[in-house]
């Protein structure tokens, strides 16, 4: 395990995807799969769009992750 997995578990992050991106919490790491919470779905073009319960995103498809400094 990577020492930014870590220290990013728990902490509000940016997963960016090809077409979208989702700011949230990365509550787990379940596998190849993140668990995002409390999280907004952020496309070019559109206002933030709140997203009820949990996301579940595979990491195959992440091309970056960001942690934004003080997210915790």
């Amino acid at each position: 395990m990577f020492a930014w997995r870590r220290t990013a578990l728990r902490k509000r992050v940016v997963v960016n995807l090809a077409d979208k991106a989702f700011s949230g919490i990365l509550w787990a790491r379940r596998g190849p799969l993140l668990v995002l919470r409390d999280v907004e779905l952020l496309e070019a073009g559109r206002e933030p769009q709140s997203v009820d319960g949990e996301v579940v995103i595979e990491r195959a498809k992440v091309e970056f992750t960001q942690v934004l400094a003080g997210g915790g």
